[in-house]
């Protein structure tokens, strides 16, 4: 899109749900349309451009996006040039059937060609009519197109796309599409480019990313993506996710035990630790192997945090196989674990099986588990009271207030830390690490509040505006794109 010097630059904003995956998408989309001359709203002004990435797998993601396309009928009345766009898996999933229900969307995209959308938008605005344009196969890799990240430290690397699983619950398959890999050099030249910008921390994202390398063979490609990472100046975190413990070879543990930057957190799915519930769910491990690839990690890196995802209520489950999940959460000592109760989702195989789980059940069998998981990470955060920990001071991280005078960030194993300034050592800005002693512990954070030192980084330096506390300026701008 080109503008005359009469012509206003038009604007836009990128509204994003669900996972990680979707993250690095909008980053995507934010490109694109920067690429192609459109400009950033201001906070609270309505966009000429609003883009919702959307997710099919929350629960009642249709119905959210359907009551956030009604409230923006009258918007659009009141700014005739205003255009709305769909994408990411509900468009995928529902396609023609979004301009059906909100005729006044103007563009409706799919995963697989998210490079389309400047296209599509101008297309829409010519034509004056609804552009539909899915594609069933990957056009190109998101990740080769331009990007507008919302941090200047931390960077979302995508290593495949797709899923060659076929778990009875998830509908991410047939949306995502099967499993496609990136090269490992086209992978490291894209972390060497951003840490060539200040970026410290990258994630390396995938459906299933530690079956890397399955498309071309190498079942040992993620460790060595992973041994490869550690030899990058300046790149001082690297995480992952989400790995399936059917893929997890001694390899990529070995790899996280031996490479510096490489750090020492796992975010490993359970879903159930009822061996049925696994069978039915097509989970492809069973419990023991997967409290077995626990003890590996923790024998390798002691001092590990590990998460989860479980599903309860899941069709057919019997107290008895929820019993089995409450033993393998006692056993795992998870840091934290993201629990969800089951909910159908149409076209998956669980959608329609026998023995669903009323939500009554469903609701006191949650809060069961919840009750059991913050006991236990409670416990495992007041092991952390004494050490030494060293934050990545981060944008969006909960409290950072006059009253506390507390900035917040990840420690290295990605645990919570809000840390308390000292007036005799530099005000850390976003991007900056700094060294502290954990002084309190709660069941969701940590509390450091004697600091020790403050580390400038090139990420610091890149950042954006600080945002300002009376008495006390902090470099952390203000999240507004990416609400996953």
């Amino acid at each position: 899109m080109t503008t005359s010097p009469l012509e206003a630059v038009r604007t836009y904003e990128v509204r994003t749900y669900g996972c990680q995956m979707n993250v690095h998408d909008s980053e995507r989309l934010s490109g694109l349309l920067e690429n192609a001359g459109y400009v950033k709203a201001n906070e609270g002004a309505t966009p000429d451009v609003l883009v919702f990435n959307t997710c099919a797998v929350r629960e009642n993601a249709d119905n959210k996006l359907y009551g956030n396309l009604s409230h923006l009928v009258p918007v659009k009345e009141r700014n005739p040039g205003m255009q709305i766009a769909v994408g990411g898996c509900l468009a995928q999933k529902d396609q023609g059937e979004i301009v059906r229900k909100a005729p006044w969307v103007d563009v409706v995209f799919g995963t697989h060609n998210l490079g389309s959308l400047p296209v599509l938008l101008e297309r829409a605005r010519i034509e004056q009519e609804s552009q539909v344009e899915i594609a069933e196969a990957l056009v190109e890799f998101p990740s080769n197109l331009p990007t507008r990240r919302e941090s200047a430290y931390a960077a979302w690397v995508s290593v495949s796309v797709g899923c060659n699983n076929t778990c009875t619950f998830c509908i991410v398959p047939s949306l995502r599409g099967t499993e496609k890999d990136r090269r490992p050099g086209e992978i490291l030249a894209e972390v060497q480019t951003m840490v060539d910008q200040g970026v410290i921390e990258i994630t390396l994202l995938g459906q299933n990313v530690n079956a890397y390398g399955v498309e071309f063979g190498d079942q040992l490609a993620f460790g060595k993506l992973l041994r490869s990472c550690g030899s990058i100046e300046g790149l001082e975190r690297v995480r992952f996710t989400s790995p399936h413990p059917r893929d997890f070879t001694d390899d990529v543990i070995e790899a996280m035990a031996t490479t510096p930057n490489v750090m020492p957190q796992l975010h490993m799915p359970l879903q159930s630790g009822s061996n049925e519930i696994l069978k039915s769910m097509r989970r492809s491990y069973r419990q023991e192997k997967y409290l077995g690839i626990i003890e590996k990690v923790r024998a390798a890196m002691p001092n590990a945090a590990i998460s989860t995802d479980i599903i309860i209520g899941f069709p057919g489950e019997t107290e008895e196989d929820f019993e089995q999940t409450l033993k393998v959460v006692e056993q795992a000592r998870f840091a934290n674990a993201f629990t969800f109760l089951y909910s159908q989702r149409a076209g998956t195989p669980a959608a329609t099986m026998p023995n669903q789980i009323s939500r009554e059940v469903m609701q006191e069998r949650y809060q069961r588990l919840v009750a059991l998981q913050n006991e236990i990470s409670w416990q495992e955060n007041k092991k952390q009271l004494g050490r030494e920990v060293e934050v990545l001071v981060a944008l969006g991280e909960g409290r950072k207030d006059a009253d506390t005078l507390r900035i917040s960030g990840r420690s290295a194993d990605n645990r919570l830390v809000h840390v308390g300034l000292d007036p005799h050592l530099p005000v850390p800005r976003a991007g900056d690490m700094v060294t502290a002693v954990v002084t309190h512990a709660a069941t969701h954070h940590l509390i450091a509040d004697r600091l020790i030192a403050v580390r400038r980084t090139a990420a610091g330096d890149a950042g954006e505006l600080p945002i300002t506390t009376p008495g006390v300026s902090l470099g952390m701008p203000t999240l507004r794109v990416g609400s996953a």
